[in-house]
C-alpha cells in the first residue's frame, strides 16, 4: 500500500508559507520537534564524550571551500546529543566527484555517498551497504517520506540499496541566460522553442559582444546536449554515460550514439564551435556553469531542472552573479532514473553503517543539519529573513562566503525542508511540482532497473570509451562525421552490444512479469 508521500507534505508545509527550496522557520521546528528520537546508546556515548565518526560525500556545484571544519562542528553539535555522531564533510566537484567516490570507497574512506544516475552500477560494483534490515530501526521517518513504489527504485531482487532524495523529480531541460543581454539587444527569448531556435540567439549575442562566448558548458565535458533529446529512458544509466536506452513507447533497447536526434544535436553543437557559440575548451574546463557565468564573458547554458521556470531563474541568479531568466528547451518525463538518479548510499566499507544511517536519517528530517550542509554559518555565509528565506551576506555572493552548497539544494536529503533563497519559491511552484512527479509523461518501463553484474567488464571497458569520446563530440570540439563512426566501433570493441543484449534481456523478463 503506497505510503502519504509529496501530495500530503505538500498540504501541511503550504499552510505552513513553504517555499520553493523549502520551508519555512517554522515548519523546521515542527519537523524537528516531531521525528527526532534519542537512544540509550547514544545518551550513553553522549556521557563518554566518545562519538561515531562518518565522512558524508557529496557533490557540489558551487566552489568546493578549503575548510569546512566550522561547518562540521555546528552539525556535530546537533548530532552529538541526537545520534551520537560526527560527521566529517566531503564536499566534491562534479568533475571530480565519479572518481573520487569510488576510490573513497574502496579505501573506506566514505560512510555516505549519493548516486549521479550511476545506482545500478554503483549496486553491481558492490559499493552500497543493503540497508534493508537496519532501515526501520534507524531512519524509520526518512521511509515513512516514501510512497513503496518510489522506494522500490533503489532496491534490487527485494533489497534496499538506497534512499531516493526527496524532492521533484521530473526534469526538464532548460536555457539559463543573462537577463541584461537579452534586454540590451532586444532578443525574444519567449520565441525559443527547441535547441534549435539558439543559433540566431547566440550569432545576434556574438555579433553585439565579439568579446563574448554565447554558450557556456554546465560542467566538464557537458554542453547539456544529452539533455535535449526527448523520451529518454536511460535504464539505469545517466546521461553522462548513458548506454542502452529506450526512447519513447519503444520497448527496443538500442544504442544511444545511434539515435538520429543525438546525431543531430552533435552536428549542431560542432556548428557553434565553428562559430564561437561555445566555449572552446568546454570538453576539457574544470569550471562548472555558475562559476563560469559570473565571470561575465557567458550568455548562457543549459542544464535540467525539476523547478518552474521563475524558481530556477530566481534561485540561480545569485549563483551566477547576474539576474538570470529561465526558458524551457523540451517537456519533463519521468523514468526509474528520475527517482533513483540522484540517491543516498551507505557505503558498503563503512564501519559505522548505523551510525550514518542515523545521520542520514536528519538529512531527511532535521532542517537545522540539512540546511547547515547546504549554506555554512549563519552570519557568516548567509542571512535568514522573516519569511524564512535566506539570502547572502550584504556585499557578498555564492563565489566570496566561506562556505555555501547551495546549488545541491536538491541534491541532498529532504528538498522540501530546504529553505529557499530570497526571491524564490510560493505555494503555486510547490503544486507545480507536486503536478510534474505525478503528471509528467512517464516511460513504459517505469519502475524497471537494470542489474548490471553479468556485465561488470563491459561496463568498465565502456565507460572508459564513453569518457574519451562523448565530452568532444558534446561539446563540438571534434568532428562528428569522423568521430561518431570511431567512438561507435570503439564502443563495439569494448563490448557495448553486450550490455544492450543484457539490458534488453532483463527488460523483456520484466515486462512479462508485470
Amino acid at each position: 500500500m503506497a505510503k502519504k508521500i509529496v501530495s500530503t507534505l505538500l498540504a501541511t508545509v503550504m499552510a505552513l508559507s513553504m517555499v520553493a527550496c523549502g520551508s519555512s522557520s517554522e515548519e523546521a521546528t515542527t519537523s524537528e520537534e516531531t521525528t527526532t528520537t534519542e537512544d540509550n546508546s547514544t545518551t550513553e556515548a553522549a556521557a563518554d564524550g566518545e562519538y561515531d565518526q562518518i565522512t558524508y560525500a557529496f557533490v557540489t556545484f558551487n566552489t568546493v571551500p578549503d575548510d569546512t571544519s566550522d561547518v562540521e562542528e555546528a552539525i556535530n553539535q546537533i548530532t552529538r546529543e541526537k545520534i551520537g555522531v560526527e560527521v566529517h564533510l566531503m564536499p566534491l566537484s562534479i568533475a571530480d566527484y565519479t572518481q573520487q567516490v569510488s576510490l573513497a570507497v574502496q579505501n573506506g574512506e566514505v560512510d555516505i555517498f549519493h548516486t549521479l544516475g550511476d545506482l545500478g552500477n554503483s549496486i553491481a560494483s558492490d559499493m552500497c551497504y543493503d540497508i534493508t534490515d537496519i532501515i526501520d530501526t534507524d531512519a524509520k521517518e526518512t521511509k515513512e517520506l516514501f510512497e513503496e513504489e518510489w522506494l522500490k527504485t533503489t532496491m534490487q531482487d527485494g533489497r534496499l540499496y538506497a534512499i531516493p532524495t526527496l524532492k521533484p523529480f521530473a526534469l526538464q531541460p532548460m536555457l539559463i541566460y543573462r537577463k541584461d543581454i537579452a534586454a540590451e539587444l532586444n532578443l525574444d527569448m519567449e520565441s525559443v522553442q527547441s535547441v534549435k531556435d539558439l543559433t540566431e540567439i547566440f550569432a545576434k549575442v556574438k555579433e553585439a559582444h565579439p568579446e563574448m562566448t554565447p554558450f557556456a558548458p554546465v560542467s566538464q565535458g557537458d554542453s547539456g546536449l544529452t539533455r535535449w533529446i526527448q523520451g529518454i529512458d536511460w535504464l539505469g544509466d545517466s546521461f553522462a554515460s548513458p548506454t542502452g536506452v529506450l526512447q519513447g513507447d519503444d520497448l527496443t533497447v538500442t544504442s544511444y550514439y545511434d539515435l538520429a536526434d543525438f546525431e543531430e544535436y552533435a552536428a549542431l553543437v560542432r556548428d557553434w564551435y565553428n562559430n564561437d557559440y561555445i566555449m572552446k575548451d568546454a570538453a576539457t574546463t574544470t569550471s562548472a556553469a555558475a562559476e563560469l557565468m559570473s565571470s561575465g564573458s557567458y550568455f548562457a547554458y543549459s542544464a535540467s531542472y525539476s523547478y518552474p521556470l521563475e524558481d530556477t531563474a530566481a534561485s540561480l541568479s545569485a549563483p551566477s552573479g547576474y539576474e538570470v531568466g529561465a526558458i524551457a528547451l523540451g517537456d519533463a518525463y519521468l523514468d526509474t532514473s528520475s527517482i533513483n538518479a540522484v540517491a543516498q548510499v551507505i557505503a558498503s566499507t563503512s564501519e559505522n553503517p548505523d551510525a550514518a544511517l542515523k545521520f542520514l536519517n536528519l538529512t531527511y528530517t532535521d532542517p537545522d543539519v540539512i540546511n547547515t550542509m547546504l549554506y555554512g554559518i549563519e552570519g557568516r555565509d548567509y542571512v535568514k529573513n522573516d519569511d524564512g528565506t535566506v539570502s547572502y551576506p550584504e556585499g557578498q555572493d555564492a563565489s566570496t562566503v566561506s562556505y555555501t552548497a547551495q546549488l545541491s539544494c536538491g541534491v541532498l536529503g529532504n528538498f522540501f525542508i530546504q529553505w529557499p533563497l530570497e526571491g524564490s519559491g510560493s505555494e503555486e511552484s510547490l503544486k507545480w511540482e507536486d503536478e510534474q512527479n505525478h503528471n509528467a509523461p512517464s516511460s513504459p518501463a517505469m519502475g524497471f532497473t537494470f542489474d548490471a553484474s553479468s556485465v561488470q567488464t563491459q561496463y568498465t571497458a565502456v565507460s572508459n570509451v564513453i569518457q574519451q569520446y562523448l565530452p568532444g563530440i558534446a561539446c563540438g570540439s571534434v568532428d562528428p562525421d569522423t568521430a561518431l563512426e570511431e567512438f561507435r566501433q570503439a564502443l563495439k570493441d569494448a563490448g557495448y552490444d553486450e550490455i544492450i543484449s543484457a539490458k534488453q534481456d532483463q527488460l523483456d523478463a520484466w515486462l512479462s512479469a508485470q
